[in-house]
């Protein structure tokens, strides 16, 4: 199959469920959409998922659930990454999960499941009762396990100038980086500069700041063998403390705990 036939033959058939597990073989797939509701899957790295609004981290041990119509083009950390994907016909009355796009993590029951579909490609028809029913299962179970959503995106920034300055600042995260200075550098005058986070991103500069060094925390800890000191300070925090308080106000768990949670076996100091 022709690798981008999957993305138009999804929607072919209104009715059906639809699987597709592949190797990505690609650095990106493109901006498109789809008529059925996603769930993503990956293994072998992270993910980032742009939406027309926000960018979305996709860690390992966490599926992201794309709503139907949600104009998306994903972005893999390597070629390597293995897509597991299901899409799903939804309904106007179903569950107001389904129309909601958010990352959440896989519970065990989920991930047996969904590797079990692994056998399977392409369309899965209501008449193939044993097949469809366990994948139907897996849609039905995500409203039930998906209490928890992580705030794994950030806005993207539409201000030409206020981009250069993001970019900026994904560079040079270890660094000391003061409000003061990064509005000077990019022609701004402090208060000029925080008007514009607010009217553009929606959030002042230092949430967005932070928020974007634990994304960044996230991806160190889940891909390199660094230890949580060592993250802390690639991502601008010289106290261990402070670094894992922030990260447990944002992500929920302290860092330590995290890594446990994703790398079994392997502890980090």
């Amino acid at each position: 199959m022709n690798e981008k036939y999957y993305i138009v033959d999804v929607d072919r058939k209104q009715e059906t469920i639809y699987c597709y597990h592949n190797q990505m073989g690609e650095k990106l797939i493109p901006s498109h959409s789809h008529k059925k509701g996603q769930f993503l899957y990956t293994e072998g790295g992270v993910v980032f998922v742009k939406t027309m609004e926000k960018s979305y981290f996709l860690p390992a041990r966490h599926y992201m659930w794309i709503a139907p119509g949600v104009e998306h083009s994903i972005h893999p950390s390597s070629p390597q990454v293995i897509m597991r994907n299901l899409y799903f016909p939804i309904y106007p009355e179903e569950d107001a999960f389904y129309f909601n796009t958010s990352i959440h993590p896989v519970n065990d029951l989920l991930l047996e499941l969904m590797l079990f579909t692994n056998r399977w490609n392409g369309h899965i028809e209501p008449s193939d009762k044993s097949s469809f029913t366990i994948v139907e299962a897996i849609k039905m179970l995500l409203p039930q396990v998906s209490n928890f959503s992580l705030p794994l995106e950030l806005p993207l920034a539409k201000d030409k100038r206020l981009k250069a300055l993001v970019a900026y600042l994904e560079e040079n995260l270890s660094k000391d980086i003061l409000f003061n200075e990064i509005a000077s550098l990019f022609g701004f005058s402090p208060r000029s500069l925080s008007r514009l986070f607010q009217k553009d991103l929606g959030m002042s500069f230092i949430q967005y700041l932070t928020a974007l060094r634990m994304l960044k925390a996230l991806q160190y800890l889940l891909e390199k063998s660094l230890t949580v000191n060592e993250v802390a300070l690639q991502v601008g925090y010289n106290s261990l403390p402070t670094f894992s308080n922030t990260f447990q106000k944002l992500i929920g768990v302290r860092p330590s705990e995290y890594v446990k949670m994703n790398t079994p076996g392997l502890h980090n100091s």
